[in-house]
């Protein structure tokens, strides 16, 4: 059988398979599922758990050994190494590169959701990229693959109310067709991501279920994702300027972000050295998050 064709229902899309296996691995040593000096699951229980051929986990392996995660050295089981003592160095993040943002979303997803509990909170101008890679997560657990006890998750978007600066024509900044099309787009996708919750719901699957979307009277010309309280991803939307259809069939000039193009810079805090530039950059960040959640932001009411 082709290797792709066995991988492409377990693995997301984007990157070779061997290297998301390596980034979910890497994944759960930062986090300390895997600890220093524990030896990691045989090549044996890798192809099983992943549905990859030997070669696959063997590339995967040796990524993490060049990366001084494991030593997995012919003759002695692969086992992790302490690479918080790498260089001097208690960084880790300096492995991963920054990517577009669906690849990088749905690489750090894939890993959540190897995990009994997941967390996401996400604020962004839309719910486009996030739709895009929860649904592929769930769709895992739908098939089985994956077995999350609980999933929670917080949205953040802007408010309807909200006279936002992009996105707006080029001709005319107070032509509102722009903003009515942009939240016509946002309201499909909030449909999108509940419909694909109550789905997980309706099959009766032991799994603790929540997703609450609220707004705040800001424009967003960042993005950023939180993931089960250990992964920052944060991009800066870079404005553009694209013909679209307006919301009465018109083609028109407009200002506007890519946001599933833009770059996520990752952070992964380290549970074990709080004081890291990382460690320190996710807890600020979930602050950040914490502090519009509970003061400014509300429920989302009607973005139609």
């Amino acid at each position: 059988m082709d290797e792709d064709t066995r991988t492409s229902d377990r693995l997301p899309a984007g990157a070779a398979p061997y290297l998301r296996i390596a980034d979910i691995l890497r994944g759960e040593i930062l986090d300390g599922h895997l600890a220093i000096g524990q030896r990691i699951p045989s090549q044996a229980e890798l192809e099983e758990r992943f549905q990859v051929s030997r070669p696959t986990v063997q590339r995967a392996l040796t990524k993490l050994r060049e990366q001084g995660f494991i030593d997995n050295r012919r003759g002695r089981p692969a086992e992790v190494l302490p690479w918080r003592e790498r260089g001097g160095a208690a960084a880790p993040v300096a492995t991963e590169e920054p990517e577009r943002a669906f690849a990088s979303l749905a690489t750090h997803l894939a890993a959540a959701f190897e995990r009994a509990h997941v967390t996401i909170d996400a604020f962004s101008l839309t719910a486009e990229t996030l739709n895009s890679a929860l649904t592929t997560q769930i769709q895992r657990v739908l098939r089985g693959e994956v077995h999350p006890k609980s999933l929670h998750v917080r949205l953040l978007l802007p408010s309807p109310s909200a006279r936002l600066a992009i996105p707006r024509l080029v001709a005319d900044p107070a032509d509102e067709r722009p903003l009515r099309r942009l939240y016509q787009l946002v309201h499909g996708q909030t449909i999108t991501l509940r419909s694909a919750f109550n789905g997980l719901r309706d099959t009766g699957r032991d799994i603790e279920l929540s997703i609450g979307i609220r707004t705040v009277p800001v424009t967003p010309l960042h993005k950023l994702y939180l993931i089960n309280q250990t992964t920052a991803l944060y991009g800066l939307y870079r404005v553009v300027e694209r013909p679209v259809r307006l919301t009465d069939g018109e083609f028109a000039e407009i200002y506007d972000v890519l946001g599933i193009d833009a770059t996520l810079f990752p952070y992964r805090a380290d549970p074990m050295r709080p004081e890291t530039f990382d460690s320190r950059y996710v807890a600020e960040a979930y602050a950040w998050f914490e502090s519009l959640w509970t003061t400014i932001a509300e429920p989302l009411t009607d973005l139609g």
